[in-house]
């Protein structure tokens, strides 16, 4: 039987630009030109000229690809703040973090590229009170360079450079995903990353930290006295430190339970509940009592806004199981360092956080502007060694901001954290798309949760949660501007 492809066939297909104009006779051309460069490369520059020559033919590609097409780029973003810490860990020697700030870089540029060819700004992701509140805090965060009382304004230039590149992505997040497939992907995609840190998290727990990286922690005095409690390693797996890994765990499991929540397959129920049972394990193993009580603070605003019997039964079937797990007598030491997370006064770190927090409060008070971005932890010890704050643990986010940027900036911060929130409320009533509204409410679960872990650790200063948080904050925005397009259409069409 003979077979021929119809006159419309090719309407099946997805076209790609670049891919179209290289399939020809140019096309192959190019191949060609590349392949002798490649091998005149590696005939006289070595192995490694030739294999540098290779990365760069990968990363044209790449980079094309993160500006056209977006979603791929956002992607990838995500994937990299998962991953970054893990490839360093094995010796690469190349600056990464710039690396974040080009994928960064790229993504903006993307933006300014589509709003070029569409001739107008889509003025609805400036006019609501979350991005006017990020745009005042982005350039409170500017004119911290002029603040009088700063130590080093070197540690201005390497802090900013993470604080304002990181926030300005929630304009690209709520710009590029304004359609439903795009936020399943998203969401998919940190799921599955989440999953990847949880696997590698039990196997260090079951099989060990790699040797190379023991070597490593056991030759730094300060992870010793950070990571090794009571004889046993605190996990980190692919992340910077434990606080990181059970910072994402909790998000990722938070994200679980909204879904759980709403209409599945029993298959795909057992999943989501597996992964929620996975993460917590996880998040255990991490040793970041800070993160414990998390979980328990998210379910509380899950239960009073999806309000229903269903939800109120198993929100207390959870309390229960929580409550005795509290109490039980154990042997275990990653139980009973989860149950200390519920008895602070009985943890002598969290009584020497608390002896810091009132030690700086003269301090906070009497500089409303602050000491400077940079001016705490290892920018302050790098840049100005021999100043008061360069040895002052801030050990939070908030002391963090009220330390560096002064009252006034935590105000601001404490503002927008609270304009956020509002906003993930007032959607989730709003929505009328039932999946949507789950999205929206996964997300403000986990802002909800990354705020409360923001005071007993810095929840926001590091890959990956620096970019999940400023990720949820858009898709709160985004659920209910893509919900108002199908409400509109379909009224248009009634």
């Amino acid at each position: 039987m003979k077979y021929e492809l119809s006159a419309h066939s090719d309407r099946n297909f997805t076209h790609i630009p670049l891919i179209d104009k290289l399939n020809g006779t140019v096309g192959m051309i190019v191949l060609a030109v590349i392949a002798v460069c490649v091998g005149i490369a590696t005939i006289y520059g070595g192995l490694v000229a030739g294999l540098l020559l290779l990365v760069s033919m990968i990363a044209i590609p790449v980079v094309y690809a993160i500006v056209v097409y977006p979603l791929f780029g956002i992607v990838t973003l995500l994937t990299m703040g998962f991953f970054l810490f893990f490839i360093l860990r094995l010796g690469i020697n190349f600056p990464l973090g710039t690396l974040m700030d080009g994928l960064e870089v790229l993504l903006l540029l993307g933006v300014l590229i589509k709003v070029k060819q569409r001739g107008e700004w889509e003025m609805s992701i400036f006019k609501n009170p979350v991005s006017v509140m990020i745009l005042i805090w982005i350039g409170y965060n500017l004119i911290q360079v002029a603040n009088p009382w700063a130590e080093s304004r070197l540690a201005w230039v390497y802090t900013v450079r993470s604080v304002a590149a990181v926030t300005i992505m929630y304009f690209v997040f709520v710009y590029h995903l304004r359609t439903l497939k795009s936020i399943r992907i998203v969401i998919r995609a940190w799921l599955v990353l989440a999953v990847c840190g949880a696997i590698y998290g039990f196997k260090q727990e079951f099989f060990g930290i790699a040797p190379a990286e023991l070597a490593d922690l056991w030759s730094d005095p300060m992870s010793i006295s950070l990571l090794y409690i009571n004889g046993i390693w605190r996990k980190y797996s692919i992340f910077s430190d434990p606080v990181s890994f059970s910072y994402t765990m909790v998000c990722a499991s938070v994200i679980c339970i909204a879904l759980l929540s709403s209409k599945r397959s029993w298959l795909k129920k057992g999943i989501l509940a597996a992964m929620i049972v996975a993460f917590l394990m996880a998040m255990l193993y991490s040793g970041t009592r800070g993160a414990y009580v998390l979980v328990p603070a998210a379910l509380i605003p899950f239960a009073l806004l999806n309000f229903s019997k269903k939800i109120m039964l198993a929100s207390c079937v959870a309390a229960v199981f929580i409550t005795i797990l509290i109490l039980m007598p154990t042997s275990s030491p990653t139980i009973a360092r989860f149950q200390t997370a519920f008895r602070p006064s009985d943890d002598a770190s969290f009584n020497v956080r608390k002896h810091n927090q009132k030690r700086i409060q003269p301090y906070i008070l009497s500089h409303p502007i602050g000491g400077g971005l940079g001016s705490t932890g290892a920018w302050g010890a790098r840049f100005a060694p021999h100043s008061f704050l360069a040895t002052f643990p801030p050990d939070s986010g908030y002391i963090r901001v009220a330390v560096e940027l002064g009252w006034i900036g935590l105000l601001l911060f404490c503002f927008m954290m609270f304009t956020i929130l509002k906003m993930g409320i007032n959607n989730f009533y709003k929505i009328r798309n039932s999946e949507l509204k789950t999205y929206c409410l996964a997300m403000t679960l986990v802002i909800f949760a990354l705020n409360i872990g923001n005071f007993p650790q810095e929840a926001l200063v590091q890959f990956p949660n620096n970019i999940l948080f400023f990720m949820a904050a858009a898709i709160v925005h985004t659920t209910l501007l893509i919900d108002r397009k199908e409400s509109a259409h379909f009224e248009k069409n009634t």
